[in-house]
């Protein structure tokens, strides 16, 4: 676990309000109408895919808010600075929570720290939902030190 401060970045986005399965399904008609206003905006990407999440439950069932967000240069809309614990996952979508999420929390609870609701998987290599070869920066919001 590293403990860091994510820089305000400028995005386009596209907002859902939906459940852990929705996620995957949604993200194909939400990327793509994100790419399509970045090109039409004739906009430069500036960094990987960002899902950024308020309030991620612990279930399949109970919803909540996701921006598809790809980081450009010059554009009007943004994402906040966030003060964070992360670590990186590798491999197929279907270890992220067991093998990435589960043990980030785990190490977060040790050190006593207390999560904001903010979360982000950043997506530095996609190569299918299945592919050993991903690699996702989780990012869980934490409180400052000082409690601020």
């Amino acid at each position: 676990m590293e403990i860091k401060d994510v820089a305000p970045l400028s995005v386009v986005r596209q907002h859902r309000r939906l459940t852990l399965p929705q996620v995957g399904p949604a993200s194909v008609e939400a990327c793509a109408a994100v790419a399509a206003e970045v090109e039409a905006a004739g906009l430069s990407v500036a960094g990987p895919w960002i899902f950024a999440a308020r309030g991620l439950p612990r279930d399949t069932e109970t919803a909540f808010d996701l921006d598809y967000c790809l980081p450009v240069a010059g554009g009007s809309d943004g994402l906040p600075a966030l003060h964070c614990a992360a670590a990186i996952y590798e491999g197929p979508l279907t270890g992220l929570f067991s093998d990435g999420y589960a043990p980030l929390l785990a190490a977060i609870a040790a050190a006593g720290l207390r999560p904001t609701g903010d979360s982000r998987e950043v997506y530095h290599r996609w190569e299918g939902p299945d592919s050993p070869a991903n690699r996702v920066e989780i990012q869980i919001g934490v409180a400052p030190a000082d409690g601020g």
